[in-house]
């Protein structure tokens, strides 16, 4: 069980006349040569489930493999936000998601498009463009979005068994830490089963602690495995600021991310409403 200390999403947050604020991520990876199960994202709405060798790559390989798939997500946002770990009334949030359908889906947390009036996502080498919010749950803080894909050459990443990941698995991060797009941060899985509050203050179960840097900017991007597989979105961190949601707030070494089995299934039920 986590200790009810300081905790912040992973969200890079700017107010309308300069101000800034922060909210930030977590990561995590995969382990030695073994055979595992892996859920892959086949076609938009279907999960297949497939058995494969495990063989760990190199951080470079894994970066090379996913970076591409990982967005730079700007919100305009109105209104009170929905979450318990910090706001605005009005301004600019940005964070991270990831590509799960050629047709155009993109993952992120539900938090970073809260209350927002239009969304914007930035492809790697490509220019921004509009994204259309098909869904999200507050309870998972799991977000479902479409860009249009003419002239884009997407590539999904693949989602693994979160419920397979172990203690001490390699975990790689990567996302858009204070608008610095594609960094990549390296770490271990420190802690399995965690447990974590979501934006509408619902419990999150089965979520992954990691130590792999993640700051404001990080949210919504992916957690992934030594196989460039995602096991997770990153979603908070432990401040140690006494001010949950503070701005400024920065990476512990202590973050959380949901886990990917979780996600899947949330991501499946948005595209079907």
């Amino acid at each position: 069980m986590r200790t009810s200390q300081p905790i912040v999403v992973l969200m890079g947050c700017a107010a309308i006349g300069g101000a800034t604020g922060a909210g930030v991520a977590a990561g995590l990876g995969g382990g030695p040569a073994a055979t595992t199960t892996t859920i892959r994202q086949a076609t938009p709405g279907a999960a297949e489930i497939a058995t494969a060798p495990a063989a760990a790559l190199s951080a470079q390989e894994v970066y090379r493999r996913a970076s591409a798939s990982v967005v730079f997500i700007r919100a305009q946002v109105s209104g009170p936000s929905n979450s318990p770990f910090g706001g605005m009334s009005q301004g600019e949030a940005t964070g991270s998601g990831f590509v799960v359908s050629k047709s155009g889906l993109i993952v992120t947390n539900a938090h970073v498009v809260d209350n927002a009036t239009s969304i914007t996502v930035q492809l790697s080498g490509a220019g921004a463009q509009t994204a259309q919010l098909v869904g999200k749950d507050d309870s998972t803080d799991v977000a479902l979005l479409r860009i249009d894909p003419a002239g884009h050459t997407l590539k999904p990443l693949t989602f693994a068994n979160s419920g397979a990941v172990q203690v001490g698995d390699a975990a790689y991060a990567i996302g858009n830490p204070y608008g610095l797009d594609h960094t990549l941060t390296t770490g271990v899985v420190s802690a399995t089963q965690r447990r974590i509050d979501a934006p509408n203050g619902f419990s999150i179960s089965g979520v992954i602690q990691t130590d792999a840097a993640l700051n404001p900017g990080n949210s919504g991007g992916p957690l992934l495995d030594g196989q460039a597989r995602v096991i997770g979105i990153n979603s908070q961190i432990e401040t140690g600021s006494g001010q949950p949601g503070a701005s400024g707030g920065g990476n512990v070494g202590i973050g959380f991310a949901v886990p990917s089995n979780t996600v899947s299934r949330v991501v499946t039920q948005l595209e079907a409403s």
